[in-house]
């Protein structure tokens, strides 16, 4: 009976020591949380995308309250959420921008054609390692859905080969950006409604080959943009939308319709500014 008493008691024994020493550790090292810390995680929205570059939504509260990180730091919150969290830290949230993620690709399965067909694990990353992808063009989706399994909101859906973005769900958390091995999917403002749809830094010539809505660097909208606010660089046209009014000239004089209204475009309200 012994044998079995001592090994028990002395095991109480530690356990007591070491529930002694932890009670004092916690005494000794413990440090105050900023109640404004909860406040401040109650009111993000718990997606916990690290879309604000912080290691979840506790992360980014932490850094709202020391200071670090502005109360309009959550892109899947939004102006709503950053309001809150102003309120709640005692400050002005100001304006916030919205974002919204673009597939920089109309070339789909009708429009774009492919240099084999591809057997295998449909995902864009494994796709892309087999001479950059099927598709003749090399900068263009592959339509692997990739993208599509990363949305935690649902904002993406695979259309005839290629990815396309549903502007009202997407909450611009950068997870299908930093997937995407061809770097072809951005994010715009949300208001912006003018799009080029296209990603390939070939020739014209070649895009011709290819695909029939692709850039082939014609400058038209360059030269017809009233804003100029359209510039040309590594043969591929590119958006300023800092100045973009939407007046949708470019649209129209687009050759391949390779820019196109994304969403309706009020050009009554252009006009009237």
């Amino acid at each position: 009976m012994e044998t079995i008493l001592i090994p028990v008691v002395a095991l109480g024994l530690i356990g007591g020591i070491f529930g002694i020493i932890l009670q004092f550790a916690s005494t000794v090292f413990y440090v105050e949380e900023d109640p404004r810390v909860t406040e401040v995680t109650d009111a993000l929205p718990g997606a916990n995308c690290g879309a604000c570059g912080f290691p979840g939504c506790a992360g980014l509260a932490n850094a709202i309250v020391e200071g670090s990180a502005p109360v309009t730091a959550c892109p899947v919150g939004g102006q709503p959420t950053a309001e809150h969290v102003a309120q709640i830290m005692g400050v002005q949230a100001g304006a916030m921008e919205k974002n919204v993620a673009v597939v920089k690709c109309n070339g789909d399965c009708d429009k774009a054609s492919n240099k084999f067909d591809f057997v295998g694990i449909e995902d864009c990353r494994t796709m892309n390692l087999y001479y950059e992808g099927n598709k003749a063009c090399s900068y263009g989706c592959m339509g692997g859905g990739t993208c599509q399994k990363v949305c935690a909101f649902g904002a993406i859906e695979m259309v005839n080969g290629i990815a396309v973005i549903n502007k009202e769900k997407c909450t611009a958390c950068n997870k299908c950006v930093e997937v995407c091995p061809k770097h072809l999917i951005e994010l715009i403002p949300y208001s912006a409604q003018t799009v080029i749809k296209c990603n390939s830094h070939d020739a014209g010539k070649d895009v011709k080959d290819y695909c029939q809505v692709g850039c082939i660097g014609c400058r038209i909208c360059v030269k017809s943009c009233p804003e100029q606010t359209i510039t040309f660089d590594d043969k591929l046209a590119k958006i300023d939308y800092s100045g973009c009014v939407n007046c949708g000239v470019c649209v129209e004089k687009c050759p391949k319709k390779t820019i196109h209204a994304e969403y309706t475009i009020a050009k009554e309200e252009v006009q009237a500014e």
